[in-house]
C-alpha cells in the first residue's frame, strides 16, 4: 500500500504513514446527539429536549371583583355628594377619593402583571415573582403530586381562576398560580405533564 501524501510503502492495515504521519483511512463519522436545554450531556432522542408548553401571567380578568368594587364605590360617592349638596371643595375631595381608589386598583393590577410569571415545560413548572427582588421556584414535573383549581362565581364568568399545586419538593410543597386564564385547560395540561413524566420514568402514580 502506498501513502498518497509522500509515496512511501506502508502496511495495508496501518492507520497512519510511518514516514509523514498522514491518515491513511477516513475516520468513521460520529453519531450526533441532541443536547437538551436543561441538560447536562448529549442525548440521542430529540423527544427528550425540554420544550415550552405554556407561559402565563396574572390576568387582568382576575381583577374583575376589584373593578366592580371600585365602580360601586364611585357611584356611591357621587350619589352621596349629589344628595349632600357639597360645595366646590367638597366635590373636589370626592373626586380625589374616587381617583385614589381607581389608582390603587390600577397600580395593584400593574404590579401583579409585571411581578408574576409562569412557565410550564415538558419537564418542570417554573413560578417567578417579584420585580426588584425576584424569586424563582422550579418544580420538577415528576415531583408534582396533585393539581387542583378553584373559581368563585365572578371568576367563572370572567374565565379565570387559581391553580393549587401540591408537590413533594421540600422547598415548595404547595403554591398557587393566581389569575390564570382558561384555568381548567392549564390545570389539565400541568397534570398531563406530570403523569407523562412519571410514566416515562416508570414511577407508579398511585404509590406516590
Amino acid at each position: 500500500m502506498t501513502c498518497k501524501q509522500c509515496g512511501a510503502d506502508v502496511d495495508a492495515g496501518a492507520a497512519f504513514c510511518q514516514e509523514c504521519g498522514a491518515t491513511l483511512h477516513p475516520s468513521t463519522p460520529k453519531a450526533v446527539g441532541v443536547k437538551t436545554k436543561t441538560g447536562s450531556g448529549v442525548r440521542g432522542d430529540a423527544d427528550d429536549a425540554e420544550q415550552i408548553l405554556w407561559e402565563g401571567r396574572f390576568s387582568h380578568r382576575a381583577m374583575i371583583g376589584s373593578w366592580i368594587a371600585a365602580a360601586t364605590m364611585t357611584l356611591a360617592v357621587l350619589i352621596i355628594a349629589a344628595m349632600s349638596s357639597l360645595s366646590g371643595q367638597g366635590w373636589l375631595m370626592a373626586l380625589l377619593l374616587i381617583a385614589a381608589v381607581w389608582l390603587i386598583v390600577l397600580v395593584r393590577l400593574l404590579y401583579r402583571r409585571m411581578s408574576i410569571h409562569y412557565l410550564l415545560t415538558n419537564q418542570r413548572l417554573v413560578h417567578e415573582r417579584g420585580i426588584l427582588w425576584r424569586r424563582t421556584d422550579r418544580i420538577e414535573a415528576i415531583d408534582v403530586d396533585d393539581v387542583q383549581f378553584r373559581q368563585g362565581p365572578i371568576e367563572r364568568l370572567a374565565g379565570v381562576g387559581t391553580i393549587h399545586v401540591i408537590s413533594s419538593d421540600q422547598s415548595t410543597p404547595q403554591f398557587d398560580l393566581v389569575g390564570i386564564e382558561d384555568v381548567s385547560r392549564v390545570a389539565t395540561l400541568i397534570d398531563d405533564v406530570r403523569r407523562k413524566e412519571r410514566r416515562k420514568r416508570a414511577v407508579h402514580i398511585e404509590s406516590l
